[in-house]
């Protein structure tokens, strides 16, 4: 294998000759540059950025084709005319004349020689061209620290470093690589002969006779045979290289796995290498870690840094050990990936790596924010202190040493903090400000995801479901690409999420059913959108009553340890276990459930929303076993937490929950204030349950309302009857949302108080078409259930 030069190089050489000698026609220039500069570049001028999630890795792809085929060079140089305007000549001869002049291995010396004509010449050079008394050369000419002219200086020195059996098998190979255009060149120079590829075995065919055909053989092999001709060639060191540190870049901006077409086609270019290059390994180990093979991904980490550390001694010990802990708790290996993880700070400290350093720190901070029972000793048996002195460290740190990247993720570490705290949210908005400037101001489109994401979170605790679904949108639409996929998966089903808490089930099943089949074969990318999509079908099963599905899909939900699991995923499948075990009549399996969930949330000081979460579902359960009164403290304190921490969402649950006990206690007219009042805003939450939930609680309010009134007199009457009609319209407006959520067993609740409400106003037909509805619609549960 060769280091550098490649017969698709000597292509490209070819082209910029071209291009010098003003070969190139004016409308050809910009797509022409555009190609030789793609190519040694990364860069294309065509293209500013990937419009689809597979052209990330075209620039791999282009890589391998331009070393596989030279259909390359015809596709961009096939439909110009030559500069000469000749009739029914193109670019793409003029370049296979160029091709096809290099007719020997002496041919493809002299071409190789003629280069440094094509450069500007040096101070020295034209004082000893004056001196001599010749006249400089004119016309274009590459600069020789341009990358035209570096490219030409480096191949003409890597040639020249050569041996000579390197030499022969590069021009054998340039033999190789031409060969599929020997057709189009014998049909536009019909004196092309069977042996015009090599100039020396034409010129002594004369001489040597029948023996030219055996001394070809000894020269190239069976590569004449055209059933034996293979289009592939070696490829360099160089280009082994640059492909890999393409995939590689790739991996750490995305997260996606290598294609599997790119990936064969990998494989088989380093077949014909000799020396696997040490960076191989780690792209191996990347790839077979996202697709979940640990063991095979341990061992190819213990090759890459077991060859990086012989080479470098062990600067680089402590990026072992940290891609070790990493690798060790997505393993599952919490306490071995958090001594792993202590170790790399230590190695990072001795040594004076400050990047290590504050990476190592920032990912244990996040480590011991899903997993806090697993760093709680550290916090106080360590140096490392806790949460907020981490945070503060991190950003100063990060601030000194420029990682702008560690800054900005910093600052949204500190907002989500003072989220989950329950602090102001001015505060939590300020970080998210300077997070946004840093973005901004250094152009880190990667960071976009995160940074929205927690601005859809800010949204979502303010109520602001709209600014919420359309920062989503944002995101989806203008930030994906370059953006890594988890954020584009969260983003996705936070949307779906939105679009499923409205009713639309279909289309939240559209969005995560859309996403880029490549990009799941990540295996954990692969279980949150498995686990996503299983708990949206679970919460329409429970809406609809279906719990025999319910149960298998929870069944298979909670075998997923909550280890493995993201925080607000655990919750996720936790509260909806909580609301199967209550719709099945278990309420004491429930109420265990929510007591143990609550112990562990205060003593891990985790989310102050989930708290107030568990204490919602406390109060409800005593309102199924016909105890609200039993509630009220706990309502009155998710409440009080929910307004401190301005989780306006929370809220309005927890207000209905409270006009609920005052249903209980008689209290309807102060219910029903206190309904009124929060309805409209509870419907910019778009939380179609609640607002039915709070229209059901308003109606049970009017119609005490109603039986209070008593006398029978017009004006009673008549408030009464008004009382009447407002439940009525309330019990209308609570059947239609929970019909958007297709809650069949609250659609039958709201038309049974429909037909008792048309019985004591007296409409008794319309008490029975109600009736019907309900015994309709049960069927039809039923039916659809099984």
């Amino acid at each position: 294998m060769s280091r550098y030069l490649t017969p698709a190089k000597i292509g490209l050489l070819a082209l910029i000759e071209l291009y010098v000698e003003e070969a190139v026609p004016n409308d050809a220039i910009v797509p022409v540059v555009n190609f030789i500069t793609s190519h040694l570049l990364d860069c294309d001028l065509s293209i500013s950025s990937p419009t689809s999630s597979p052209d990330r890795w075209a620039k791999a792809e282009s890589t391998i084709r331009l070393v596989l085929s030279i259909r390359d060079f015809e596709q961009i140089l096939g439909p110009f005319a030559a500069a000469d305007r000749l009739p029914g000549r193109r670019l793409w001869d003029r370049f296979l004349e160029k091709l096809w002049r290099i007719d020997s291995l002496h041919g493809l010396q002299e071409f190789i020689d003629r280069l440094p004509n094509l450069l500007a010449r040096t101070k020295d050079e034209l004082r000893r061209i004056a001196e001599a008394g010749e006249e400089p050369p004119t016309g274009i000419l590459l600069s020789r620290n341009s990358p035209f002219g570096a490219f030409v200086r480096r191949s003409g020195l890597e040639f020249a470093r050569l041996q000579f059996n390197h030499s022969a098998e590069l021009w054998q190979g340039f033999v190789k690589y031409r060969q599929p255009t020997a057709a189009h060149w014998r049909r536009r120079n019909p004196q092309h002969g069977r042996l015009s590829f090599d100039s020396v075995l034409m010129d002594g065919e004369e001489e040597w006779g029948a023996s030219t055909d055996a001394l070809a053989v000894v020269a190239y092999g069976n590569m004449l045979l055209m059933g034996d001709l293979d289009e592939t060639v070696p490829v360099s060191t160089d280009d082994i290289e640059s492909l890999l540190e393409i995939q590689v870049e790739q991996l750490h901006k995305y997260g996606n796995r290598v294609p599997a077409e790119l990936r064969d086609q990998f494989r088989d270019l380093l077949k014909d290498s000799h020396v696997v290059p040490s960076l191989a390994h780690y792209l191996n180990f990347s790839d077979t870690w996202r697709s979940g093979d640990y063991p095979t991904s341990f061992d190819y980490l213990h090759r890459y840094f077991d060859y990086t550390m012989q080479n470098r001694d062990r600067l680089f010990y402590q990026y072992a050990l940290m891609n070790l802990a990493i690798l060790q708790s997505d393993f599952g290996c919490h306490k071995e990936a958090v001594a792993t993880m202590l170790e790399s700070v230590s190695t990072a400290r001795e040594n004076k790596d400050i990047t290590c350093l504050n990476f190592a720190l920032n990912w244990l901070f996040h480590f011991g924010r899903a997993h806090p029972k697993l760093v709680r000793e550290l916090e106080s048996s360590s140096m490392l202190g806790t949460g907020r002195e981490t945070l503060m460290f991190l950003r100063l740190k990060a601030r000194e040493s420029g990682m702008w990247v560690l800054w900005s993720s910093a600052l949204m570490a500190e907002a989500k903090l003072v989220m989950s705290n329950g602090d102001s949210v001015a505060t939590a908005l300020e970080h998210m400000v300077r997070s946004s400037q840093l973005i901004i101001e250094r152009n880190m489109k990667t960071m976009m995801g995160a940074q929205l994401a927690t601005l859809t979170t800010l949204w979502d605790r303010l109520g602001l479901a709209y600014m919420s679904k359309m920062t989503c949108e944002v995101f989806l639409r203008c930030h994906a690409l370059n953006s890594i996929f988890d954020d584009e998966l969260k983003m996705t089903c936070r949307l779906a999420g939105l679009l499923a808490g409205k009713g639309k089930y279909e289309e939240a099943f559209e969005k995560i059913e859309g996403m880029n089949s490549n990009s799941l074969r990540s295996v954990k990318a692969s279980q949150y959108w498995y686990l996503f999509r299983g708990l949206l079908k679970l919460r329409r099963d429970l809406h609809r009553g279906n719990l025999e599905a319910a149960d298998h899909l929870l069944s298979q939900l909670l075998q997923a340890g909550p280890e493995s699991l993201e925080p607000d995923m655990v919750y996720m499948i936790d509260s909806l276990h909580i609301e199967a075990l209550t719709r099945r009549g278990d309420f004491e399996a429930a109420f265990n459930k929510i007591d143990r969930l609550i112990g562990e949330l205060c003593e891990d000081n985790r989310d102050v929303s989930l708290r107030i979460r568990l204490l919602l579902n406390k109060a409800h359960l005593f309102d199924r076993i016909d105890r609200p009164e039993k509630g009220f403290t706990i309502a009155m304190r998710a409440a009080s937490m929910a307004w401190r921490a301005r989780l306006l969402p929370l809220l309005w649950q927890a207000i209905g929950a409270l006009a609920n006990i005052l249903n209980a206690l008689g209290e309807f007219a102060a219910a029903a204030q206190m309904l009124l009042a929060t309805l409209p805003r509870c419907l910019e939450t778009d939380s179609i349950f609640v607002v039915a939930t709070l229209y059901s609680l308003l109606a049970d309010a009017c119609m005490g309302q109603a039986g209070e009134t008593q006398g029978r007199s017009a004006a009673h009457l008549q408030k009464r009857t008004e009382f009447l009609t407002r439940a009525h319209e309330a019990l209308d407006a609570a059947f239609k949302h929970y019909s958007a959520v297709e809650d069949v067993e609250k659609q039958c609740e709201m038309l049974a108080k429909k037909a008792t409400l048309m019985r004591v106003m007296g409409d008794h037909v319309l008490a029975e078409d109600y009736a019907a509805k309900y015994l309709a619609l049960k069927r039809e549960a039923i039916g659809r259930n099984g």
